[in-house]
């Protein structure tokens, strides 16, 4: 069953308990997914408990905006690495974008990603389809390896994940060779494979084992569509 290889399991309570975290890792460890994205406070343990594993623990970093400082990113991501995470899912600098200071925006990322691998976060439900298309570039030429559509608290409910596949085909097409993310209320295999079908190469969800399971009950593998997943 391939379809774990695409999905990073979300876990982004604020006021998780040990349990919890626990039982998340547990379930990470015995689906095999891609990844677990986890807010800072999370980072070390999660780590701790995947241990032994190709698991990737992804840190999410400045959500939901990116409005802290320069100075702060860099330390939020220097604590990551510090705590064992793999990579990080960086929100972009949301505001500065949408008042034009692209060269903000860029040297910002710029230096996150020569810290740890990183997929920005571009908050594509705030964004025009032409900003979209120019936030797409500025990641591309950050370094990042990975650009992704969105965090908590983005725009598009689920009632608009059309328009979020909308946005990822645009993303595919304007930085091509990275990596495109698609996160945000996607709960069911349907979801998962309109994302996959428009160019998504990783899916954020918080509902990774429900997606599986569905998955293995409609016997997912003999879709062609999800046999190029490698």
């Amino acid at each position: 069953m391939n379809i774990v290889k695409i999905l990073d399991q979300t876990f982004l309570k604020k006021d998780a308990t040990e349990e919890e975290i626990r039982k998340v890792c547990e379930e990470t460890r015995k689906y095999n997914f891609r990844g677990l994205c986890v807010l800072p406070k999370y980072t070390k343990e999660a780590k701790n408990l995947l241990k032994d594993t190709d698991i990737k623990v992804t840190t999410l970093i400045d959500e939901p905006t990116g409005a802290s400082s320069h100075e702060n990113r860099m330390k939020m991501v220097k604590k990551a690495k510090s705590d064992g995470s793999d990579e990080v899912d960086v929100v972009m600098k949301i505001d500065a974008f949408k008042n034009g200071k692209y060269e903000e925006v860029l040297k910002d990322l710029k230096e996150i990603t020569k810290i740890l691998p990183t997929k920005v976060i571009i908050g594509s439900g705030y964004l025009t389809d032409d900003e979209i298309k120019k936030a797409s570039e500025i990641v591309k030429e950050s370094g990042a390896i990975c650009v992704k559509t969105a965090t908590v608290n983005d725009p598009l409910d689920h009632s608009e994940l059309a328009e979020k596949a909308k946005h990822v085909s645009i993303m595919k097409e304007s930085a091509p060779g990275l990596l495109v993310k698609a996160a945000g209320s996607i709960r069911k295999l349907a979801d998962v494979k309109m994302m996959f079908e428009v160019g998504a190469d990783i899916i954020g969800t918080s509902s990774g084992v429900e997606i599986v399971n569905e998955a293995e009950g409609k016997g997912m593998e003999n879709d062609e569509a999800w046999r190029k997943i490698e």
